[in-house]
This record gives structure tokens, sequence and C-alpha cells, in this order.
């Protein structure tokens, strides 16, 4: 069997934080999820907006303020979230942020 794997040694290194902005670059996407790294500058933030399947967002680095359906939550380095298809979100840069965030595709039923 010939599979291939990907490895990253330091994510929070994959992406530059750029000055007065926000960067996302796409790290890793098969038919199962779709990887991207976002790189976001103190002060920048996502409007609400909500995701066709079910994500995870992950805080490697800075602090953020994400609100979830309504629910507005602090989080730092560590900071992880799972959230159902179609969920009203949105995060605001409180300090330079690098955010992994993971969408997973739903699969086929046989």
């Amino acid at each position: 069997m010939d599979d291939k794997y990907t490895y990253i040694s330091d994510l929070a290194r994959e992406v530059e934080i750029p000055k007065d902005g926000i960067l996302s670059r796409i790290l890793f996407k098969d038919s199962q999820v779709n990887v991207t790294i976002f790189g976001f500058d103190a002060g920048q933030e996502l409007s609400e907006h909500t995701a066709g399947s079910p994500a995870i967002i992950q805080i490697l680095k800075g602090e953020a303020t994400l609100t979830i359906a309504g629910e507005e939550i602090s989080a730092g380095p560590g900071s992880w979230l799972h959230m159902p298809a179609r969920t009203p979100h949105s995060l605001v840069a409180r300090t330079p942020v690098v955010m992994l965030l993971l969408l997973l595709k739903s699969q086929a039923k046989s």
C-alpha cells in the first residue's frame, strides 16, 4: 500500500500574520476534510457566517473572542471547538491569532 501522509512539525509557524489583515492557507484537502490555517492581526475579525458542514476550530496562538450561536467565548492557545453544520459564528482577534480550521465533509452512506 502506497498511502502518503502529511506531517507538519509546528502548525503555528505555517502562516505569517499580516499587518492589519487576515491570511488563510489550505494545508490539506481530501474527500473527508479541508484543513485551513488562518493568521489574524490584532483587531481583525470574521463577521458572523455559517458553514455547510461540521467544523472544528483550534486556537494555536493568541487571544480571540468567538461568538458561537450568540454565545461569546474567550479563546486562547489550546482552545478547541466543534460546531455542527450551519452554526452561526464569528471571531474577533484581541491579539495576533493563529487558528486552525477543519471543515468535515459528510460521507455518503452505503
